[in-house]
Formats: structure tokens, C-alpha cells, sequence
């Protein structure tokens, strides 16, 4: 999750989704949230019995690995985008794509009604990503405080890129400046910011994907396919992935940006597979253990 976070046009709630733990994420999350509102109004009786029902473990090593990623990648991942930004979004292009075509089976029955959903929430995205804006080097820590707040809710949320909407809002490069040279003043507002956003955005997804789970989940299905946009490998030779516009390949073009989708799509597969078998075998285990 943190390595798609860092991606402009990939989302850790995607990653979260094609591994079969994004209910339990918002669910978790959601819970955390609650308890905090139950301590602010000063119930303390049912803000321990909600921060007991928490998963920390989970949580916690969620945070580790994405945090870790964060650190130690981010700079690297960037110098790739820059200098490799056809094969990058190539590979990104078939993981997304593979993704997409997995998460399908998350939906119990389709029916008219979430196919136009589907459609209408992709050809919503897939025009509103076209919208970028210039870069700002010095933002003030409201606008910082924001940022994160609008970003995490697009991280958890499959097929948004909160990488993408700090690009749009032109603070990319000052997060990206800002992990690199461990600036804690800088990376503290926009955590501020984030924890705000997801305490709030959170707690309405989970009431969402309670009672609407079929329709929320076509919702982010079109929002997954729209972001292929971003990742459309051309011409990312012409600004990277920072340019949403749409062209065409030459030959060589083509057949190097295929293999690199076509090996970014044999990742999700076997994430896939290896993801399905264990669970197929947690549960034979589960139906062999005497009552």
C-alpha cells in the first residue's frame, strides 16, 4: 500500500481491495475513529470497550509497512518516474487493469442499475483526472493541514490516487522534498491533516459499505478504471506521469510498454492466487477443527 501511495495514479486502497482486507481496514479504522468521538464526549465506558475491539496488530503493521515504504522509497520510485515513465506507468497500467478485472467478483449480482454506476463513475473520473494545476514550493499550514485531509480520503479509496490529487493541488514535489529530507515540521501538518480526514471520511465509507456494499463497490470500480487514465503510458515520455493527456505509440513503444503491463498484471495474479489458496486453506483448517 505505501509503494502505490507513492505512485501518482495508484491508490493503496486498490491494493488493500485486491487483497481481501479493505472492509476489514475500514472497518478497523472506522472504530478508531468512533472511540476518539465517544472520549470527546466524554464517554469513557464505551471508548474502552471500541478501542478493545480494535485490531492494533493489524493496524499496526498496516502503518509499519506503509510508513517503511514511504521512507526508504519514495525518492527512488520518483527518480524511476522520471527517467523510466513509460515503463513505469506500463507496469502500473496492467496492475491496475488486472486489479479491476479481479475486483469484480467482490459484487454478489450485477444489475443495470450498478453498471450504470460503473460507468458513470469512471467516465467521471477518467475527466476530472485531466484536471492538474502548477506547482506551489511554500504552502501555509492550513493549506497543508488540507491537503492531507483531501489525500488520505482519495489513498483509501480504490482507484483515487492521493498522490495524483497532491499532484492536482501542486504539493507532490514538496511531500515527496519533504520525505527525503525527513523534514518533521513539514510531513507533521500534512499527517495532521490526514488523520483528520481519515477520523471523519472513514466512519462514512464504513455506514456506506454496511448498507450499500453492490452499489460502493461499483463506485470504486469505476473509479479504479478512470485512473487509467493517469497511467497511460503516452506521452508520460512527455512529463511523466504528471501529464494526463492521451496519445499513441510508435512500435517500439508498444512492445516495451506491453511487457511491462503484461508483468505488472502476472504480479496481481499471483497475489491473487497466493491470497485465494491460503484462504481456501484457513478455511479447510477451520472446517476440520473438532467442535
Amino acid at each position: 500500500m505505501g509503494v502505490a501511495d507513492i505512485i501518482p495514479g495508484v491508490s493503496g486502497g486498490t491494493v488493500a481491495l485486491l487483497l481481501g482486507i479493505y472492509d476489514r481496514l475500514i472497518t478497523q479504522v472506522s472504530t478508531v475513529s468512533s472511540s476518539i468521538g465517544s472520549l470527546i464526549r466524554g464517554d469513557f465506558e464505551r471508548c474502552k470497550q471500541q478501542l478493545r475491539s480494535v485490531e492494533w496488530s493489524f493496524l499496526a503493521s498496516l502503518l509499519l509497512g506503509i510508513v517503511a515504504a514511504l521512507l526508504l522509497l519514495a525518492s527512488w520510485l520518483r527518480t524511476q518516474i522520471h527517467e523510466r515513465p513509460v515503463i513505469v506507468s506500463s507496469a502500473f497500467f496492467g496492475v491496475i487493469t488486472v486489479s479491476a478485472f479481479v475486483t469484480r467478483r467482490e459484487i454478489r449480482k450485477w444489475t443495470p442499475l450498478l453498471y450504470l454506476t460503473f460507468g458513470l463513475a469512471a467516465i467521471a473520473t477518467f475527466s476530472l483526472l485531466g484536471i492538474r494545476s502548477g506547482s506551489l514550493d511554500d504552502p501555509t499550514a492550513v493549506v497543508a493541514l488540507g491537503a492531507g485531509a483531501i489525500a488520505i480520503c482519495a489513498m483509501i479509496l480504490p482507484g483515487i490516487s492521493g498522490s495524483f490529487v497532491l499532484l492536482m493541488l501542486g504539493l507532490y514535489d514538496h511531500v515527496i522534498t519533504a520525505l527525503e529530507q525527513r523534514d518533521g515540521s513539514v510531513l507533521g501538518m500534512y499527517a495532521i491533516g490526514a488523520l483528520i480526514g481519515l477520523a471523519l471520511f472513514s466512519r462514512v465509507l464504513h455506514t456506506l459499505l454496511a448498507a450499500y456494499r453492490d452499489l460502493v463497490v461499483s463506485v470504486l470500480l469505476g473509479l479504479m478504471v478512470g485512473s487509467l487514465r493517469v497511467l497511460w503510458p503516452w506521452p508520460s515520455d512527455q512529463g511523466g506521469l504528471e501529464n494526463t493527456s492521451l496519445g499513441t505509440p510508435s512500435v517500439d513503444e508498444l512492445l516495451g510498454a506491453s511487457i511491462a503491463a503484461l508483468l505488472g498484471g502476472v504480479v496481481v495474479v499471483v497475489l491473487v492466487v497466493v491470497v485465494a489458496r491460503k484462504e481456501n486453506f484457513d478455511s479447510h483448517d477451520a472446517l476440520e477443527m473438532p467442535k
